[in-house]
């Protein structure tokens, strides 16, 4: 684990692996550089590239602020870009992916960005996210619940049914989610207005300069692809693809052979 510190002062962890390029990953909501997709990702990536996997702010070992605020957020990316040398790939996945592209237009110097699937929900397609979900997961880490904040957010915000929603909590991931839960707020900030059933502003993307890729899972839910499909006509130049089978949890060996062309390092 190596750190560095954002610019105001919170210290943020990583894993360094690899040689060759630099390419910074930005993990979705409940994750960290520990669990979920990032690790197995981090280790097809590394015969190419120098990966960095880091903690987000509040998660693993990284430390936080009373105070939550996107900016933050991409000053957090920002300083590990700094420290992979000043300039870097990045990948984001859901949240993540929402993140990397307010960085990107932010100004944040990103060489080449890849985003899969960032959760904005652009019609009305599927059953609509609470306009006071921000609030509502606030209230619930707030008291402590973050129980009942999981399980809302996996409920009303990725739309699981609930009773695989009490199957999951049964699961060993259930704890680890837990760990992470008072950062769920943070992910519904990072989306923002882009998932509420509205048409995306293509403004807030009119400022990215730099070559994006936009992926989607062909198996992913209608409301997903039309999704992905918006995002990819609102970045200027953007280009779209779509693997073949996958779905919102891409597995490792499909993502990586499509990063590693994309960002320059030959096929996986």
């Amino acid at each position: 684990m190596e750190k560095t510190t954002s610019k105001d002062g919170t210290t943020i962890a990583y894993d360094r692996a690899g040689s060759g390029p630099a390419v910074v990953l930005v993990d979705g909501a409940l994750c960290s550089r520990a669990q979920g997709p990032m690790p197995e990702l981090a280790a097809e990536l590394k015969s190419r590239f120098t990966v960095y996997n880091y903690d987000r702010r509040g998660r693993g070992d990284s430390g936080d602020t009373a105070e939550y605020s996107v900016e933050r957020e991409i000053e957090d990316l920002a300083a590990v870009i700094e420290a992979a040398g000043g300039s870097a790939y990045v990948y984001g996945t859901s949240s993540g992916a929402a993140l990397s592209l307010r960085a990107a237009s932010a100004g944040v110097p990103i060489a080449k960005l890849a985003v899969f699937e960032a959760p904005f929900v652009v019609d009305a397609s599927r059953r609509q996210i609470p306009p006071t979900w921000v609030a509502d997961l606030r209230a619930l880490v707030a008291e402590d619940r973050r129980g009942d904040a999981v399980k809302y957010f996996m409920t009303k915000g990725v739309g699981l049914p609930g009773i695989v929603v009490a199957l999951m909590q049964l699961m060993p991931a259930w704890k680890p989610m837990k760990a992470v839960a008072h950062t769920l707020p943070y992910d519904a900030e990072v989306v923002g207005a882009n998932g509420f059933g509205q048409p995306l502003d293509q403004a807030q993307f009119a400022g990215i300069e730099q070559p994006v890729l936009v992926v989607g899972g062909g198996k992913s839910p209608a409301w997903m692809r039309t999704s992905v499909r918006a995002v990819a006509a609102a970045v200027p130049g953007a280009v779209h693809r779509e693997i073949p089978g996958q779905n919102h949890m891409i597995k490792a060996t499909a993502i990586a052979p499509v990063l590693a062309e994309y960002f320059g390092g030959g096929a996986a």
